[in-house]
């Protein structure tokens, strides 16, 4: 059975965000018959968020490839499958890699399935408004989804249709990378042209979209669209703000502060965040199977580059340090998909990259004051680009940033010795490969 799109499941959902994912749904509703009325269609959104709140996607492992992969972070169990992202040297049966696949592709089919049915509800509650705020919200996670997706392994299948038995959507072929990217853009456009320009920081508004563009167009060299997106957020100071010292955005239980632009809901009893069993020692119920490495730890504590963000880090019973970013018990720790601080970092760069470089240090040094740091006074755009690239590693220090920034900037191999530009990709899942003969593996694996 192809596990890739096997979405015959259903939306059973109890969800994220507040007033809104807190809602239980009535009952279990089958992607083949669901959204016929407002609360339906409700539901179905909810599950879209929840889908991307799952253990396999934003959750935990997802992310965990972001930063496994890179250089701040070392495994401290036994499980081999973890020590490949390390090492670089993942394999095509690494069970972390096949449930991450299945996730993202199951958010796309859920978000496939209120794309194809809301514009037909014909129940008066569901408003126009309604209808476009639930088609755009469906979009933005979409595009996050084929975004995610091109990331981790270049040009994937394009599914814009519902799944709804194990043969359909099989026999597609993988898009390039340019198209995979394409796609995530046209979602986007139409996200942004649907939803409302409100701040929420749990759901996607016209400001996630322009948060995500700024990143995308980063990622695809674009400088001067980089910087406008970016400028976007940074100038709505009423509603987002790098607020003082660092902690102040995760720590003592905070959430939906003036530094998220958007992060995932987890309410601790329902849905748990689990990331703060893998990061947390024993002696904090957690079983620390990852933990920040030596390199890191003498980083974030050196006064001089991690100024007050050493919070992130902290030593057990044992005098063994561990990372503090996930730390409620249980874990209702906010996922952070999009922060402020990401989008002063995206304009500096973007702006070095423009030969802007007064304007590129200002935003830099935004992020470094709220760190309690002195300001750069670099005078080259290639003394600027590394200042931006080691302030990003201490910035997402426990983020799922520095594998994707090394690989984006051509870095990686100076940076972590991964001279192999083929490993800059992970190879398809196997189970794909095996249930669907169109997919053809990355190079070298």
């Amino acid at each position: 059975m192809k596990a890739t799109f096997l979405i015959l499941v259903s939306i059973l959902f109890l969800t994220s965000c507040q007033s809104f994912l807190d809602v239980k749904p009535k009952e279990s509703i089958s992607d083949a018959v669901t959204i016929t009325d407002k609360t339906s269609a409700e539901t179905a959104v909810r599950g879209v968020y929840s889908a991307l709140a799952s253990g396999n996607y934003y959750g935990t492992n997802f992310q965990a490839i972001g930063y496994l992969s890179g250089d701040n972070v070392e495994w401290t169990g036994s499980q081999s499958i973890v020590q490949e992202f390390i090492n670089h040297k993942v394999n095509a049966d690494n069970g972390m890699i096949s449930g991450v696949w299945i996730a993202i592709y199951q958010t796309i089919n859920r978000a496939n399935n209120v794309l194809a049915k809301v514009n037909d509800v014909a129940d008066p509650a569901l408003t126009t408004a309604l209808k476009n705020q639930y088609l755009g919200e469906a979009y933005f996670v979409r595009a996050l989804a084929y975004f995610d997706l091109a990331r981790v392994w270049g040009g994937v299948p394009l599914i814009t249709k519902p799944t709804v038995t194990p043969a359909d959507n099989r026999g597609i072929a993988r898009s390039s990378t340019a198209e995979t990217y394409a796609q995530v853009l046209k979602d986007l456009d139409a996200a942004e042209s649907l939803l409302p320009a409100t701040t929420d920081r749990y759901r996607a508004t016209q400001k996630t979209v322009w948060a995500l563009k700024a990143r995308y167009y980063l990622y695809q060299k674009d400088w001067v669209k980089a910087e406008e997106y970016a400028s976007k957020l940074i100038g709505d100071a009423t509603n987002y703000s790098l607020i003082k010292p660092y902690r102040t955005f995760f720590a003592d239980n905070a959430r939906g502060t003036q530094e998220s632009i958007f992060e995932i809901f987890y309410n601790g009893t329902t849905e748990i965040n689990a990331h703060r069993g893998q990061w947390q020692p024993q002696t904090n119920g957690g079983t620390r199977q990852w933990a920040p490495n030596t390199a890191l730890v003498t980083l974030l504590n050196d006064a001089s580059v991690g100024g007050n963000r050493s919070v992130l880090v902290a030593k057990d019973n044992q005098n063994r340090w561990y990372g503090n970013l996930y730390y409620r018990n249980p874990g209702s720790d906010p996922s952070y998909v999009l922060r402020i601080a990401e989008q002063y970092l995206i304009r500096s760069e973007a702006r070095t990259q423009q030969n802007k470089l007064t304007a590129a240090l200002s935003d830099l040094n935004a992020v470094r004051d709220r760190a309690g740091l002195p300001a750069v006074t670099a005078a080259t755009s290639e003394a600027v680009l590394l200042a931006i690239e080691n302030e990003r590693r201490v910035e997402f220090a426990l983020e799922p940033h520095r594998w994707f920034d090394l690989v984006r900037t051509g870095r990686a191999a100076t940076v972590l010795g991964v001279t192999d530009p083929k490993r800059y990709v992970l190879p398809l899942p196997v189970d794909q490969l095996l249930v669907d003969k169109a997919l053809v593996q990355n190079e070298g694996y």
